[in-house]
């Protein structure tokens, strides 16, 4: 999770077959303050993301998935801003011990995400 800036917020590693739209309601329970939107891809647009958004009392922009019965609008200039969380990533990944995942255990790939985000912080 990042904030407006692409500045991260959250870092959360979940196994390789577990849905990331799982972890999105614990992590915005965990924000000291409610966020104004939360922008994310199609895989995000599930029942339980947009209830825990409502909770937040926040503007989901998320884009409805094809199958869904009622497709439902969102900001498109707002998703846009989408990109900061990919250019973010690649930040990361500009460490080639992050990319290639030298760490064996999640603990240790984890710790390596949390030092990483901190020294893009002080960039």
């Amino acid at each position: 999770m990042v904030d407006a800036l692409g500045n991260c917020l959250r870092l959360k590693l979940t196994p390789g077959q577990q849905a990331d739209c799982t972890v999105l309601p614990d992590l915005l329970a965990a924000l000291p303050e409610p966020p104004g939107a939360v922008v994310a891809d199609k895989a995000y647009d599930t029942n339980a993301v947009l209830e825990a958004v409502a909770q937040q009392q926040a503007e989901p922009v998320i884009p409805p998935k094809a199958n869904r019965c009622e497709q439902r609008g969102y900001d498109e200039n707002l998703y846009a801003d989408r990109n900061k969380v990919e250019r973010f990533f690649g930040r990361l990944k500009e460490a080639r011990g992050f990319a290639t995942r030298y760490e064996k255990t999640a603990t240790s790939f984890l710790a390596a995400a949390h030092l990483l985000a901190a020294l893009d912080w002080l960039r």
